[in-house]
């Protein structure tokens, strides 16, 4: 370690002011990718400390800002944070740091991180240093990204033209299209309206992996591991960036052993890539009533639940593509299912529920399992093992819900905004575009005296409108049930071809359209397997989900009373189905009432109760850096 004792050798004089390292950044200890111990960082440490006078203030030695001086860069998020808490033992008070760049994104997803390298590239390209950070809140990137995912590589051709060249991970060309609707034991082909050719099956947390690299490459800097929790803004009520939340808070509110402050990254531009329902973006819509500005419909969600499975060799086709509707959906609710052969024998596989369902006995996990035992599906999965389990919401209200995405101060992107193209079963493509144009605005915004509302212009200007426009009436032609949507969605695919003088509107909003139970029978769904089919703990171990027990609850009832209330007795319970990790769940107390308890620790970072409780009495925030699923090939 001489590169590291040669630094700390400088320190060794007694009258060396601790002054100097209260000015620079910290947080760079997350770029950290290694597991080596801090021991030895630990004693170098101590050395140092001891060495100083008596009256040496650490105070003004906040944490963090030595971390990029003494080059612990690249070194693991234990082994620093283990001398993180070394010096803290120090210091006689904790500082809330305030990092400023000049472009802050939230979320390292697709949109996120190709505003990122756009940025870069644009820096480069006109000899400008702008800084860009990226903060994500799962551990790593790519963690809680779940999609099917069919992937059209148009934006990436535009952002990495060399990507096969630099080795991304798209290499399964789509081979075959087949389109079917189901009843309980059969299927029957229809004309495939997707025109896959040229895409291809990919895992999207493994690109958006490699995208993080690329972003790295060009000197993105990208926190995994921290939430942005709240929004900063100035007297002006312009958005300047975002506080992460703080670390180490117990559930009581008191502060652990290893509290660590939030940070303050502000930015003079900040992205909002926080995927379908954006906590963060949400707000701002709200507050900014950025819906109203360009009349806006309500968004509409679905709630995709999906597993990757190992088959046998013998019934792998790479890059064979099969969607379905009909069976085990009823004909009055909107969805169906994707099955992808990927490489190395995987498959991913997958129901999506729209939510603006009608009966709260409906369970969309229950009805995923049902899939499997079809006859199709079965002969394909038997005696194959399940490598993953996810889900997710996605947005689904296309054109008529996008809100006007430039807010004082930024902007929002890809799915927090919503640019899903429904009838392709695709948003990454257009999630991207949307980063890349969002980067342009910012650049010249930053650059060039524009302002930030040129991103609206580019958008209506550019082929993500063009594809939104002419599938537009896809979504809402489902409205009165699956007949009607077939045949006004094939009117509009082979004659209209997406000119038509009518633009459909969006029904209820999803929790809205949920019916009392009065007006249902419970259903009632098979006993599961064990090998096609599996209860929840099971599936959710698969999910790698973890959330530090000991924290506050990220999921909160606005008025503690409507769960037993009301929804208990009028919709008999609906949070304890529509959820796909049993995080909502009935118990007795001790008179025998039903109670609800929340299991947040389950929870997947699907949102699907933030869209579907029926009186919206669900509020869900950010939990604690790091928590959430673990995907790997999602």
């Amino acid at each position: 370690m001489p590169h590291f004792r040669s630094i700390f050798s400088k320190f060794k004089s007694p009258n060396k002011s601790l002054s100097a390292f209260t000015s620079s950044s910290s947080l760079h200890y997350l770029r950290a990718n290694a597991s080596t111990s801090g021991s030895h960082f630990s004693s170098l440490i101590s050395d140092f400390v001891q060495k100083q006078p008596n009256n040496a203030n650490f105070s003004k030695f906040p944490s963090g800002n030595w971390l990029k001086y003494f080059g612990l860069r690249g070194y693991s998020r234990g082994t620093v944070r283990s001398c993180v808490d070394l010096v803290r033992r120090f210091s006689s008070e904790a500082e809330r740091e305030s990092i400023e760049y000049d472009v802050v994104i939230i979320g390292a997803g697709p949109a996120g991180l190709s505003a990122a390298i756009r940025l870069k590239q644009m820096c480069q390209e006109k000899g400008v240093d702008l800084s860009v950070c990226v903060v994500e809140k799962g551990a790593e990137v790519g963690a809680h990204i779940l999609s099917g995912n069919v992937f059209e590589p148009r934006a990436l051709d535009e952002l990495i033209p060399t990507w096969k060249e630099d080795e991304a991970p798209i290499s399964v060309p789509v081979t075959s299209d087949k389109f079917q609707f189901l009843t309980k034991n059969r299927a029957f082909s229809l004309p495939s309206p997707f025109n896959n050719e040229g895409n291809f099956v990919i895992s999207l947390s493994q690109l958006v992996r490699w995208m993080g690299m690329k972003a790295e490459e060009l000197g993105v800097e990208i926190y995994p591991g921290f939430a942005a929790k709240e929004v900063l803004y100035d007297t002006t009520d312009t958005v300047v960036g975002i506080r992460t939340n703080d670390m180490g808070v117990a559930k009581d509110g008191s502060k652990k052993d290893n509290f660590q402050l939030g940070v303050d990254l502000r930015g003079r531009i900040t992205l909002l890539a926080e995927g379908c329902r954006g906590s963060i973006s949400e707000k701002l819509i709200k507050k900014y009533s950025l819906r109203e500005k360009v009349n806006a419909q309500h968004q509409t969600y679905a709630l995709g639940i999906k597993e990757v499975w190992e088959i046998d060799e013998d019934k792998h086709d790479p890059g064979a593509v099969l969607h379905t509707l009909g069976w085990p959906l009823n004909h009055k609710t909107y969805g169906g299912s994707f099955l992808y052969h990927m490489k190395d024998r995987q498959i991913s596989i997958g129901l999506v529920v729209a939510l603006n369902y009608q009966n709260p006995f409906l369970n969309p996990y229950e009805e995923f399992q049902k899939l499997k035992h079809h006859p199709v599906i079965k002969a394909l999965l038997e005696g194959g093992t399940v490598v993953q389990y996810g889900a997710r919401t996605l947005n689904e209200g296309g054109l008529q819900s996008i809100p006007y995405p430039v807010f004082p101060g930024g902007a929002i992107i890809g799915c927090s905004a919503g640019f899903l193209n429904v009838p392709k079963i695709k948003g990454t493509h257009t999630a991207m575009k949307s980063g890349m144009l969002a980067a342009e605005a910012a650049f010249d915004t930053l650059h060039g005296g524009l302002k930030m509302d040129v991103y609206w212009d580019s958008l209506r200007g550019s082929w993500i409108w063009e594809e939104l426009y002419r599938a537009r009436n896809y979504r809402p032609a489902f409205e009165h049930g699956l007949i009607p949507g077939l045949t006004l969605s094939a009117l509009e695919h082979y004659v209209l071809k997406g000119r038509s003088p009518l633009t459909l509107k969006h029904g209820k909003p999803d929790h809205q359209a949920t019916d009392v139970a009065s007006l249902h029978t419970p259903i009632e769904y098979p006993k599961h397997d064990s090998l096609l089919s599996f209860d929840v703990p099971t599936s959710l171990h698969r999910s790698n989900t973890n959330h530090e027990h000991d924290q506050p609850a990220h999921l909160r009832l606005r008025d503690p009373k409507i769960p037993e209330e009301v929804n208990l007795k009028e919709y008999a319970a609906p949070e304890s189905r529509y959820c796909p990790a049993r995080v909502y769940e009935y118990i007795p107390d001790e008179n025998n009432q039903m109670k609800l308890q929340i299991n947040a620790q389950n929870c997947l970072h699907c949102k699907a109760c933030d869209i579907k409780d029926p009186k919206q009495n669900i509020e869900w925030s950010v939990p604690e850096g790091g928590g959430g699923p673990g995907y790997s090939v999602m």
